[in-house]
């Protein structure tokens, strides 16, 4: 198997171990890649591409913690997307393990894979910049690693991910539009400290708000939970009074329970994909915007580690499409499920990569 990586850093390096250059580099955007309307370029990513191999295929998925509800249901969209008989067709042996916080762990659990043969592996990676030696390793065995949604610091393989600075702005535009494009104060639940993944949605949301005239912005840490937001928004609500409008990272159940509380008047918001969250807007008319970091994106990175085997070219980072719903469009049973549980997080698939999966198909699959 030889890799094409057209990256900069391979441009400037000459071959890398186990790959191929091609003569030129080029971009995603001026590179005809497999599915764009699925695997959709970030800006400026290059392509990578592999030699075909003949199928099926033994492919192992190693997710990291697993005790919250956003990882389990990735666990059971990576179940269920294996479970599709178009997709078992490819399948000779499909693996699922969780390892914990432990990057040595997660990189031990992927060695095995490796040596044991594997095809290509998946991952949430514990630790972002661990993995150098893995993928030198992977690349000599011939195994395709596909992390998704905590990326790597690394130019060298596919990965899969939302554009969270796009997440983001989403929430703000979508509030500003609400309110005719001004405000004067506008009350922003950010996520955990430290974290990636924060620091892009927040610095999305502060692209739109810093560009509005006059805008006093109070900046609250929700750490992505429903308790925490709930206590944090109802300090904030004591503390500046009200609210022209709220953006909200996760969590977001907490942060409208804590308005409801305090009487505070029905504001427009951009707000997460929990079941929860887009009951409480369809029941209490609030406008704005649900939108979501899909645990669904697992089985995404599977159908790209499959079609990466098969010999297609992908962009090295993809941006899948962000599932979003406008508060207008909210219907029970459709986007969301007044039966399931509040934590049952909507981003159940993406319409333009497969069909989305069904609750029951999902909530059928075992996490043991």
């Amino acid at each position: 198997m030889k890799p094409i990586a057209l990256t900069a850093a391979v441009l400037m390096a000459g071959t890398i171990a186990g790959s191929m250059l091609l003569s030129k580099p080029a971009a995603a955007d001026d590179h005809e890649t497999h599915r764009a309307e699925c695997f959709a370029p970030a800006p400026d990513s290059a392509v990578i591409e592999y030699d075909e191999r003949e199928g099926p295929y033994r492919i192992a998925f190693v997710n990291g913690f697993a005790g919250n509800d956003w990882r389990i249901q990735a666990i059971q969209s990576a179940q269920a997307w294996a479970a599709r008989p178009e997709n078992a067709a490819n399948l000779e042996e499909f693996d699922v393990v969780s390892v914990g916080d432990d990057s040595a762990a997660q990189i031990a659990a992927i060695d095995n894979f490796i040596a044991a043969g594997y095809d290509a592996i998946t991952f949430i990676a514990v630790n972002p910049t661990a993995f150098e030696g893995v993928i030198r390793r992977a690349d000599r065995a011939g195994t395709i690693l596909v992390p998704f949604d905590n990326v790597l610091d690394t130019d060298q393989v596919v990965q899969v991910n939302e554009s969270q600075f796009a997440l983001g702005r989403l929430k703000a535009e979508t509030v500003m539009n609400e309110l005719g494009g001004e405000a004067d104060k506008i009350l922003m639940v950010n996520g955990l400290p430290g974290n990636a993944t924060d620091r892009d949605r927040r610095l999305g949301m502060m692209s739109v708000l810093e560009e509005v005239d006059g805008l006093e912005i109070v900046e609250v840490v929700g750490n992505w939970d429903t308790g925490t937001s709930q206590r944090v928004v109802a300090d904030a609500l004591a503390t500046h009074g009200q609210f022209d409008g709220v953006v909200s990272q996760h969590g977001s159940a907490g942060t409208i329970n804590a308005m409801l509380a305090a009487d505070h008047p029905i504001v427009p918001m951009g707000v997460d994909g929990e079941n929860g969250v887009r009951i409480l807007m369809d029941e209490h008319d609030i406008p704005g915007i649900s939108a979501s970091q899909a645990p669904a994106m697992s089985a995404i990175a599977l159908e790209a580690a499959v079609a990466l085997l098969q010999g297609n070219a992908l962009p090295q980072t993809i941006f899948l499409p962000i599932p979003q719903v406008p508060a207008a469009d909210l219907e029970a049973g459709v986007n969301y499920f007044p039966d399931l549980p509040n934590s049952f997080n909507t981003g159940t698939g993406f319409a333009e990569c497969f069909e989305p999966f069904s609750p029951e198909e999902l909530l059928g699959q075992s996490v043991e």
